[in-house]
């Protein structure tokens, strides 16, 4: 699906997605990554919803939002709670989410001016 265009293009904003893939300011990604509105996408070594450790949510801890919108693939699924311990701490509140509803989340929180981080697992077939 195509998003329309929006004035917060010096962010990074989501432009597309599909089943495997994700668009941000119209460059494709086909791999798990951290999205941060103001700086450039990185690579989130996550392989699968399943793999995920408590870990691979200290990159994101790293960042200090004050919220995570997770995309957990194709299908909405829930994180234990022992994994995301550490932004809990903190009082990071974590949402999961589908890829598609993550991403349009994490634009909508964006262009609020709300500091969002979008975590999306796409998961390597």
């Amino acid at each position: 699906m195509k998003l329309h265009s929006t004035p917060t293009q010096q962010y990074q904003t989501i432009t597309g997605y599909e089943q495997d893939s994700v668009e941000i300011n119209a460059i494709l990604y086909r791999h798990s990554l951290i999205v941060l509105p103001e700086a450039k996408p990185v690579v989130w070594p996550v392989s699968s919803f399943d793999a995920l450790s408590a870990d691979d949510f200290a990159q994101i801890d790293a960042t200090k939002p004050d919220v995570v919108i997770l995309g957990t693939g194709d299908k909405q699924r829930f994180i234990h709670p022992r994994l995301i311990a550490a932004l809990t701490a903190q009082r990071i509140g974590v949402e999961c989410m589908d890829n598609q509803a993550a991403c349009r989340t994490y634009n909508i929180l964006m262009a609020e001016g709300r500091k969002v981080a979008l975590a999306l697992v796409m998961e390597n077939t």
